[in-house]
């Protein structure tokens, strides 16, 4: 109880006095999660509607197998990523190993089969209400995908914050091929297992509640942006 007491108060000094190491931790935290991101909803949204409009023989068998990627161990995909950036590997020339554009490689490989089946899932149940209208309108199998991402956007936004809240508490793969550089790659998640490590808990929890604090704000300004609220659309 007293760790818990004193994390609250260090979360609150940190704020308070606008840490200079706490703000470009958490920019870092925000930069490397929301690159992700993008480029994860940039494949996993248009995926997830490709699968809800086109039936295809093995459909089954890519949707059963993007489904169980979801529980893709992180320290897996971490090794992987650190062996192909590796001065040995086929991507080592690229210089990205220890960099924050090795995080958001691995950051995007985790998070985007979350994203590509929550999307499936949505845009699912909206192909079957829009399917007679655009087969009659004789829509290509694109134009299909493109009315289902523009008229199932609030749907799609929960796909984005679980694929968010994914990304910004993801501390293995990170760990491994960001190497958690104070300066450079260290981000909130690494930096709360380092002072776990060191045996300093109230730092540790005032920065993961910075980090809980972090996403429900996120979270909070993407529905207030998308007014999901409006119309009963919640």
């Amino acid at each position: 109880m007293n760790d818990l007491l004193a994390g609250l108060g260090e979360a609150l000094r940190l704020i308070l006095t606008l840490d200079a190491e706490l703000i470009e931790i958490t920019l870092r935290s925000l930069r490397v999660t929301l690159s992700a991101l993008v480029i994860a909803c940039a494949i996993g949204l248009p995926l997830g509607g490709w699968l809800a409009v086109w039936r295809f023989r093995q459909r089954r068998f890519v949707i059963a197998t993007l489904n169980a990627l979801i529980a893709l161990p992180p320290v897996v995909v971490g090794l992987v990523v650190y062996l192909l950036l590796s001065r040995s590997g086929p991507l080592g020339v690229l210089g990205l190993l220890f960099t924050p554009g090795a995080m958001i490689a691995a950051q995007v490989i985790i998070i985007t089969p979350l994203v590509a089946s929550i999307a499936h899932q949505a845009l699912r149940d909206l192909w079957a209400v829009y399917h007679d209208l655009l087969i009659s309108m004789n829509a290509t199998r694109w134009q299909r995908v493109s009315t289902l991402l523009i008229d199932g956007r609030r749907a799609l936004l929960t796909a984005a914050l679980a694929g968010f809240g994914r990304a910004i508490g993801e501390v293995g793969a990170i760990m491994i091929v960001g190497g958690n550089i104070d300066g450079a790659t260290r981000v909130l998640t690494t930096a709360i297992a380092l002072e776990t490590g060191r045996g300093d808990f109230a730092l540790a929890l005032g920065l993961g509640i910075v980090l809980i604090g972090l996403s429900l704000a996120v979270s909070w300004a993407s529905h207030w942006v998308m007014r999901t609220e409006r119309r009963g659309t919640w």
